[in-house]
């Protein structure tokens, strides 16, 4: 269901927003990573639990650099164009070839929260999935503890298609979750178009 690509299904090219760059994650951001990860509130609704350490930071980029060698569903780092830090993550969490759909997830520094970065983001790559890969639906979830996330998927275009119940494990209980998702044929948002 994906269209050929030179670079692999999953190339993660460089992408540009008015205030951001997505681009592939390397060694040189292990201390970005860290400044935003090892935050407790960062880490809260997310799979991955708060970095202890630099070498943790040093590890999720070699793993990232990995996925990218492999062709597999990887992530952009976000980096913010006025600091020139890398400042979160966002990518395919997963992907269905035979139905064409992707998962896609994110995280962003809390001193960036509610300043639209991530619906910026998000519409960018919403607009480069549907205009470079052969994709047909979009999906994103995020716990309903947590729905300042589901806003921002619905700046974006993105429809809440329902509650999936105790769907994730996640800091030791079952939590209830919200499912998003957007088609091709769905209208799309106008933030976050490149300049």
């Amino acid at each position: 269901m994906f269209y050929s690509n030179p670079h692999g299904l999953f190339s993660m090219p460089t992408l540009d927003t008015p205030r951001l760059i997505l681009r592939r994650i390397a060694m040189r951001d292990a201390k970005d990573i860290f400044a935003y990860s090892r935050d407790e509130e960062v880490a809260r609704h997310v799979l991955w639990s708060a970095q202890r350490d630099i070498g943790e930071a040093r590890d999720y980029a070699k793993f990232m650099m990995r996925r990218y060698r492999n062709d597999e569903p990887s992530s952009w780092g976000i980096v913010e164009k006025a600091s020139g830090r890398l400042v979160g993550t966002i990518g395919y969490m997963d992907y269905s070839e035979e139905n064409g759909s992707v998962e896609v997830g994110y995280s962003l520094a809390r001193w960036l929260w509610n300043g639209g970065y991530m619906t910026e983001a998000l519409a960018r790559v919403i607009a480069y999935t549907f205009d470079e890969m052969d994709i047909n639906r979009i999906e994103a979830q995020h716990e309903l503890t947590n729905p300042a996330s589901g806003r921002v998927m619905e700046k974006c275009g993105m429809k809440r298609e329902g509650v999936l119940r105790q769907r994730l494990y996640n800091k030791g209980k079952y939590v209830d979750v919200a499912l998003y998702a957007i088609l091709r044929s769905d209208p799309r948002a106008e933030v976050g178009k490149a300049r």
